[in-house]
């Protein structure tokens, strides 16, 4: 309907008890809610073609609708002020009522951050925990893909459920359609329009029973998901990075603020403690030392070693190592080629070690 979002249809709901009610409404009893004339017109006269598509929808094997009175509808995301008076979902709805952890970052992640949202979901879901994030690049389909090493995820959309964003992630989305669960309060045919993105990240922190950010700059709108946390109610957890790297701003920011720093998948769990009574706490992960370089000149692994733990910029490189511009760019570009480091937002992150 036009104009009818989570809150006017809370507040339909509310006042005439159900949705038979709210259509079978007269027009003054409708203009006393303040509603817009277009949303009152729409209730007068309901998109019923509109609805057999989705109807045409929920037939294929594997998707259900979830209204807020169906049993399976989850609790916690019931609990919030605006929540979706319906879900689609392609895969297991049972997920949707498990204890779950959010997991969000930014969509532009140096190689570290990749690898510790993989090892944290990985680790986490290996405990029990479902982990929730938003199918989009970066650091929400590492998480994706580390949970679907050990246990269970859910994504969240911000299209309709028939609608892919990004559509490179279309492999992926079969994977958790399979073994978890693709959620949207958008009715089939949404596209991925900005408005929703917003609407799909209250979801997210609403479905669990914390959020944790990996790696976030000072505008990134994982801030949002931590910040819906904190106004839902819900654990905000932080992971912190170096001062040189401008994806952990946000992180530090959110720690400022009071969310909790992270430094292991235990510190998760011992907090979450009773909310996630059905989750275990695993053996560590085995630490993996990256292998050492045995065939490159002694001027580049020169520069490797200037590199550091924390990402850095060319200029940086250059100060440290008193080479030109176009010579520390020229190496840096071959040993990107051959796996020794990866760039990411201007910054160059060592993925070996300089030592033999």
């Amino acid at each position: 309907m036009p104009g009818i979002g989570p809150v006017r249809c809370a507040r339909l709901l509310a006042r005439f008890g159900s949705p038979e009610a709210v259509l079978a409404a007269p027009r003054p009893a409708l203009d006393e809610l303040g509603l817009p004339a277009d949303s009152v017109a729409g209730l007068g006269n309901p998109p019923w073609a509109t609805v057999e598509q989705d109807l045409l929808w929920l037939e294929r094997p594997g998707n259900s609708l979830l209204c807020l009175d169906d049993p399976r509808y989850p609790p916690l995301l019931r609990e919030i002020p605006t929540p979706p008076p319906v879900l689609f979902v392609r895969g297991d709805p049972a997920l949707l009522g498990r204890p779950q952890l959010a997991v969000v970052g930014t969509r532009n992640p140096t190689p570290a951050g990749r690898r510790t949202a993989r090892e944290f979901a990985a680790h986490l879901a290996g405990a029990g925990l479902v982990i929730t994030s938003g199918l989009a690049l970066g650091i929400d389909a590492e998480a994706h893909r580390g949970a679907l090493q050990t246990g269970q995820t859910v994504a969240v959309m911000g299209t309709g459920p028939d609608r892919l964003y990004p559509a490179r992630h279309r492999d992926l989305a079969r994977h958790i359609a399979e073994r978890g669960a693709l959620v949207s309060e958008l009715p089939p045919g949404t596209p991925p329009n900005a408005e929703n993105f917003p609407r799909r990240n209250r979801v997210i922190s609403g479905l669990s029973l914390g959020t944790l950010v990996v790696e976030a700059a000072t505008q990134s709108g994982s801030l949002i998901s931590a910040r819906l946390a904190g106004e839902q109610g819900r654990e905000v957890f932080a992971i912190p990075g170096s001062i040189h790297n401008p994806m952990a701003r946000g992180c530090h920011a959110l720690i400022r603020q009071g969310a909790k720093l992270v430094e292991t998948g235990a510190d998760i769990l011992e907090e979450l403690g009773p909310l996630a009574a059905t989750v275990t706490t695993p053996d560590p992960p085995p630490v993996i030392k990256p292998a050492t370089p045995t065939d490159l000149d002694p001027e580049y692994r020169a520069l490797l070693a200037l590199l550091g733990e924390a990402p850095c910029a060319v200029d940086t490189l250059v100060e440290r190592s008193g080479l030109t511009a176009e010579a520390v760019s020229s190496m840096l570009l071959i040993m990107e080629l051959q796996g020794y480091v990866a760039s990411a937002g201007g910054f160059y992150t060592r993925l070996i070690n300089e030592d033999t």
